[in-house]
């Protein structure tokens, strides 16, 4: 019981800080059931202590009573895709540096993903249409 009062107290505490500060909150539509089917037991506990659900539901209950938006893209490729040039480059879950073979960005795979989010989500919202506004 302690422990998930401290989750809900951290998801609270986040959530609230996030509304605060940002106008457009973008967050990937993960299917965290499937994500947890698999037999990885390190990752499945790993998402289930995260409380993602939980989170993500605190960021849009707090976002739609703030008057804030908050969208929810396909997460297909956004690790995968270069956010430069906009290719595919294959790797797996080990590989924490995105590095393009094709344009030659090297940055964070996680940070690579986070650009790619943004984007789809500003370009869902026509704030970018058809055009990279990064």
């Amino acid at each position: 019981q302690r422990i998930a009062n401290r989750r809900k107290d951290f998801a609270h505490k986040l959530s609230r800080y996030l509304i605060n500060n940002f106008q457009i909150i973008i967050l990937e539509k993960l299917n965290i059931q499937d994500m947890q089917s698999n037999n990885w037991r390190s990752m499945n506990k790993s998402i289930a202590d995260a409380a993602w659900r939980q989170l993500t539901q605190f960021i849009q209950y707090k976002a739609e009573w703030a008057g804030r938006e908050c969208v929810f893209v396909d997460p297909r490729n956004t690790t995968q895709m270069c956010s430069r040039c906009g290719r595919i480059v294959q790797k797996d879950l080990s590989t924490r540096v995105h590095n393009c073979p094709h344009c030659g960005l090297k940055i964070d795979r996680d940070f690579n993903a986070a650009i790619n989010i943004l984007r789809r989500g500003l370009s869902s919202l026509d704030i970018c249409p058809g055009s990279p506004c990064l």
